[in-house]
């Protein structure tokens, strides 16, 4: 199961005639120790695994290989696997089981000397990340393997005079059980969107919260990527939900990427599986602001006042929400009536309108579209059922320059706040700081909207 192969090392002086003179030399070698978890046996072990901590029964399924590693960085397999538990029949059955991804991968000194350079890969060129033990002794991974994976493991280190010797090894890990696999769902689709724009993740399967190194692995693997470059982090919604925002709102023409490493990574009683790539671009900031106190909005362009509209919002007992919103989509003409937002049909408020040019902004039926019927009173007070209405000249135009994930904000309605999460996209209105603590990198790294990851490759000091 582990294949031994060549790696750097400092190669063998190319004058060699002193050394003949003198006798044959001793080549500088380090023997490593090598454990895993071979699949079967990690779900029985019940205590922690280490090398030179080889009990019968402390580490169920644990092995041990003594590797070679030489000034050529040739390596040779000094030693067999030996199972610590169980008989020879079932040792013998186990011996050619793959590395259970769930173990623990440990890499030590047999004999004299000090690791100096531990870099483990996957086939895809990821990085697993490990750390160095202080006195440059062992080495072990801090996050998971992944299932299903081929690892290459180059070791530096040099012998007790300092010589520096190195080996290649490879071995693979064992596929997940077969439909157990989380996948992730990104959105919006590929296309051009408004700088407000939400990211979302849905899951599969769900992640439940007192789980966190596992919802920890999950966001490490779910990968958003900006050009340029901006703050941002994933927040948990619900146990299946997951939404990423930037701090501020994503700068004009922005070209945003969501990738998944998910495939193959453990994620509590499952393992990750392929997830599909979304790619999409920011168009111009668009940003309208309603100040229902002056009966305006106004709509900017990259910071600069392009329109000013007389608009009416909610009235007193259907006051229009407050704060930021996100354009949804946008509907040509829509029928509206007032039972599908509690009003009776046969009492005084009741209605029944085709509206042309209406823009979602919550699932709940708020919209901005042309209110004809209204047009004295817009510009100058509120009567709308909570939706904000202009003139049908000025609806076309709205609808015709917005698009989805444009920026809409309410201030003065005195309405309730727009919630984050369960009517719409009203994430912008969760401070940043708050918005961080929904992230289960932030009791993990302690800084969630940085690099989450440990290095994968280390030195240890000198």
């Amino acid at each position: 199961m582990l294949v031994v192969a060549a790696a750097p090392g400092r190669a063998p002086d190319a004058d060699t005639t002193e050394r003949t003179l003198a006798g044959p030399q001793r080549e500088a070698a380090v023997t490593l120790l090598v454990g895993r978890v071979l699949k079967e046996g990690h779900e029985a072990g019940g205590g922690r695994c280490a090398v030179r901590m080889f009990r019968p029964g402390l580490c169920s399924g644990w092995q041990e290989q003594r590797v070679l590693a030489t000034a050529r960085g040739v390596g040779s397999v000094l030693k067999e696997p030996a199972l610590y538990e169980g008989d020879a029949a079932r040792a013998a059955r186990e011996q050619v089981l793959p590395t259970d991804a769930g173990g623990p991968l440990e890499i030590a000194l047999a004999d004299s000397g000090r690791l100096t350079d531990v870099t483990v890969q996957d086939g895809h060129g990821r990085h697993l990340a490990g750390e160095l033990g202080p006195r440059s002794e062992r080495w072990l991974n801090t996050e998971p393997l992944r299932a299903g994976e081929t690892y290459t493991v180059q070791v530096g280190a040099q012998d007790a005079g300092g010589t520096p010797v190195g080996v290649t090894m490879a071995f693979r890990t064992a596929p997940p059980a077969d439909g157990g696999r989380l996948t992730a769902e990104f959105g919006p689709g590929p296309g051009t969107y408004g700088a407000g724009e939400i990211v979302t993740a849905s899951l599969s399967r769900p992640v439940p919260a007192d789980d966190l190194p596992a919802r920890a692995r999950l966001e490490q693997a779910l990968q958003v990527t900006s050009e340029p470059h901006v703050e941002g982090a994933w927040h948990w919604v619900d146990d299946s939900t997951l939404h990423y925002r930037p701090r501020t709102y994503w700068p004009a023409h922005t070209v945003v990427r969501v990738r998944s490493g998910l495939d193959g990574v453990e994620l509590g009683d499952h393992y990750g599986g392929p997830s599909d790539d979304v790619q999409f671009t920011i168009a111009d900031r668009i940003e309208a602001v309603t100040d229902s106190a002056t009966h305006r909005m106004t709509v900017r362009r990259n910071g600069r006042i392009i329109r000013t509209i007389p608009v009416t919002t909610g009235k007193a007992g259907f006051r229009t929400r407050s704060g930021i919103k996100v354009v949804l989509r946008k509907e040509p003409k829509v029928r509206m009536r007032g039972d599908t937002v509690g009003i009776q049909p046969g009492t005084k408020e009741f209605y029944d309108l085709p509206v042309l040019y209406a823009t979602r902004v919550t699932w709940s039926g708020e919209y901005i579209h042309a209110a004809p019927w209204s047009v004295e009173a817009q510009g100058e007070e509120n009567v709308s059922h909570g939706c904000t209405g202009m003139s049908t000249e000025d609806a076309a135009w709205f609808f015709d320059t917005v698009r989805e994930g444009d920026i809409v904000e309410v201030v003065n309605s005195g309405g309730a706040k727009m919630a984050p999460f369960d009517n719409g996209f009203g994430d912008w209105n969760m401070d940043w700081r708050t918005w961080l603590a929904g992230s289960a990198l932030a009791d993990v790294a302690g800084d969630p909207h940085g690099s989450p990851l440990s290095p994968s490759r280390l030195h240890p000091t000198t």
